[in-house]
């Protein structure tokens, strides 16, 4: 149980971080950042993140690797959560992360949620 909340928390780090980008463009890392913005966006990620994790345990390390397979290559913008359209095919689908990499409905959920609390103040790539 132990080892279970110490993934979920690292989870979480990865999730509740905010950005802030500067004038020249270099995002910094920013606590609280939607403190004025959506006051309980975080207390809104934890939760979800948390239930789904009491459902599966294995959901805290597959929001983990879902993170990575994101940030990977080019950096975090959550590409990895595009639906493929008509014949062009997303990260989401592509052949090393189809029926590999999960968690989707989560971040889903989180973003579901967030839209009714605070519309159009958090992006997916901000979850993520």
């Amino acid at each position: 149980m132990e080892n279970v909340r110490i993934l979920l928390l690292i989870v979480l780090m990865f999730m509740l971080h905010g950005r802030k980008i500067s004038g020249e463009g270099d995002g910094v890392l920013v606590q609280d950042y939607y403190k004025e913005t959506c006051p309980l966006a975080e207390e809104i990620m934890r939760r979800i993140v948390e239930n789904a994790v009491v459902k599966d345990p294995r959901m805290a390390a597959s929001l983990l690797r879902l993170h990575f397979h994101d940030c990977f290559l080019m950096g975090c913008d959550a590409l990895v959560l595009l639906e493929s359209y008509g014949g062009m095919v997303t990260e989401k689908q592509a052949g090393p992360n189809v029926n590999s990499v999960r968690g989707f409905e989560v971040i889903d959920e989180i973003k579901f949620i967030l839209e009714d609390a605070c519309p159009h103040t958090v992006s997916c790539a901000l979850i993520f």
